[in-house]
């Protein structure tokens, strides 16, 4: 049987490594698509996904299950999490209050719905914007917001757990691209 299992094994890798050679004179190329995630499974915002099962679909769960994803969730919101933050203002100078303030204004103008905090650490005023959970959502955001402060950077701090918005998270898929050969 274990022989059986391995040929067969052998066969489907066969067949992925054949599907993935191009035809002559072409190549695969990946590129990476972020979409955000809003637009990935908007249908389900603020629905409780065992409303929208189809007939004939039955889920057995113990209250026990429940109430301890209820809890976590709960409890989850209080907590502060490492993640990803754009700092789009940092400056000491006698017009850093001002200029942060302005800074601020300007952003959530321009971005209405992404979070924005101003701070101050003696001497340094700060304007940070976003909360973003890995690396790659912040770079995807920094390109964007190169465009009107290109002088932003990412900077890592502790926030609490934020909650998926519409201009926080991205899924990101690779594609398979097939070129031809120059």
């Amino acid at each position: 049987m274990k022989r059986f299992a391995s040929i067969i094994v052998l066969l489907f890798a066969a067949v992925i490594l054949r599907a993935q050679t191009a035809p002559e004179g072409y190549q695969y190329v990946d590129s990476l698509v972020f979409t955000r995630l809003s637009d990935v499974d908007s249908t389900l915002a603020g629905r409780n996904i065992f409303s929208v099962m189809p007939d004939g679909v039955t889920v057995n769960q113990a209250s026990a299950v429940r109430n301890a994803v209820e809890m976590r969730s709960r409890s989850a919101s209080h907590q502060t999490v490492a993640g990803y933050r754009i700092r789009i203002f940092f400056d000491n100078s006698q017009t850093a209050r001002g200029a942060s303030e302005a800074a601020l204004y300007r952003f959530k103008v321009k971005n209405p719905g992404v979070s924005a905090y101003r701070s101050f650490t003696s001497p340094y005023f700060k304007v940070t914007v976003g909360d973003y959970r890995n690396k790659s959502e912040a770079l995807a955001a920094l390109k964007d917001i190169k465009k009107d402060f290109p002088t932003a950077f990412i900077v890592r701090e502790r926030f609490r757990y934020p909650s998926l918005g519409k201009t926080s998270a991205y899924k990101v898929d690779t594609l398979k691209i097939l070129k031809p050969i120059r």
